[in-house]
């Protein structure tokens, strides 16, 4: 199974007036690293399944130890835990080597836009999530 990886840069406005990086915030850092895997699905690096339509069905955070501000990006690692005809889970470890500061599952549904309705995954999204099913 193949993961991807997204080294996530912090800022010192991620954290909040306790002085660690906030949950909401922990949010932001997972949609930047989902759109960063997302979008290496095009032929040329393209925004295929956004292009197409997507939306998040729900997010699940579990917190394991603070983040703090520091001048060194958190590693986020991705893959896909779960692959149905018209959802995708994308689960996470947002981490520094063997120090995991929260786990993290995301399902997305592909969604047509113009139609307004839910629709299946394309056999090219099925393929690309496929490399990195667990």
């Amino acid at each position: 199974m193949a993961r991807h990886l997204y080294r996530c840069p912090l800022r010192w406005a991620d954290m909040d007036v306790y002085g660690i990086v906030n949950n909401v915030v922990f949010l932001r850092y997972l949609e930047e690293a989902r759109v960063d895997f997302v979008f290496r699905m095009g032929p040329t690096e393209g925004d295929a399944f956004f292009k197409d339509g997507s939306v998040v069905v729900r997010h699940e955070i579990s917190y394991r130890r603070q983040l703090v501000h520091r001048h060194e990006p958190v590693d986020i690692e991705m893959w896909v835990s779960g692959l149905e005809s018209a959802t995708v889970t994308i689960d996470y470890e947002v981490k520094d080597g063997d120090r995991i500061y929260a786990v993290a599952s995301t399902v997305m549904a592909p969604f047509d836009y113009r139609r307004g309705r839910p629709r299946r995954l394309t056999p090219e999204e099925t393929a690309f999530f496929g490399k990195y099913a667990a």
